[in-house]
């Protein structure tokens, strides 16, 4: 969930005049276009992986799928950090087996979100972490965590977006009848799941689905989609241009 407090959106938003590109690279690069934000990552084997801290409320699949994948799949990035708002969630129990150190809260301890965004933020600049992938975060985001961020984080949505944005999509499209349902990877801009689409996978509606057997196919698309689309960023093949999203081919 993704939405935020305060015009995030808005305040999150890079002025086209800013005169440099954030970007998610150790290393040297080429300057980008006016207005573009690059998302690049170290390109030399010898150089240090692109550092990701993953948020989380749940179940905590997606945080597995991601860091088994950047492991096996010679992704060049690495999961350091797991920031989750439930310390009795199940992924703090992944987190642990996978020997991924965690960052654990309670909401209700603090004034307000931006009270604990802006403690996240530090833990977030201590670790050095350069991209933020919300997967089954559940907590409603302020410009605390946009802001320093915008371009530089993500979030996968079990829905074709802009359709049914929010909570339970996958219920809201199968109430609505539609005969495609999917997945979506997304740029975080502080709206209810409305920043620039990084990428999308339809998934065929069958005539008998109930919200588990779709979902549970909505479930092993996300899965191979996010670590996909973290690869790209990781070699930095992803630019965002305002609305509109480029990936350049891979080698």
């Amino acid at each position: 969930m993704t939405a935020g407090r305060d015009s995030a959106a808005d305040k999150a938003k890079p002025a086209s005049s800013q005169p440099s590109p954030t970007t998610l690279s150790n290393s040297a690069q080429q300057p980008s276009a006016p207005g573009e934000i690059t998302a690049q990552s170290t390109q030399p084997s010898s150089q240090k992986p692109l550092k990701i801290a993953v948020f989380a409320s749940g179940s905590g699949s997606n945080f597995q799928a991601l860091v088994e994948a950047i492991r096996e799949q010679a992704i060049p990035a690495t999961v350091s950090l797991l920031v989750c708002d439930k310390p009795a969630a199940r992924v703090v129990q992944r987190a642990e087996a996978l020997g991924v150190p965690a960052f654990l809260f309670d909401p209700k301890a603090y004034a307000s979100r931006e009270a604990y965004e802006e403690e996240i933020v530090g833990r977030l600049h201590e670790e050095g972490v350069e991209l933020i992938v919300l997967a089954g975060y559940m907590r409603l985001i302020t410009a605390t965590l946009v802001e320093p961020y915008y371009g530089r984080m993500i979030n996968i949505h079990p829905a074709l977006l802009p359709a049914f944005p929010g909570v339970r999509a996958i219920r809201q499209a199968l109430e609505y009848g539609v005969k495609l349902a999917g997945v979506t990877v997304h740029f975080v801009d502080g709206g209810m799941d409305s920043g620039p689409i990084i990428a999308q996978q339809a998934i065929e509606v069958r005539d008998d689905d109930t919200e588990d057997t779709l979902a549970e196919r909505v479930h092993a698309v996300e899965h191979e989609l996010l670590p996909r689309t973290v690869r790209w960023i990781a070699e930095g093949r992803v630019t965002l241009n305002d609305r509109k999203v480029t990936i350049r081919p891979g080698d």
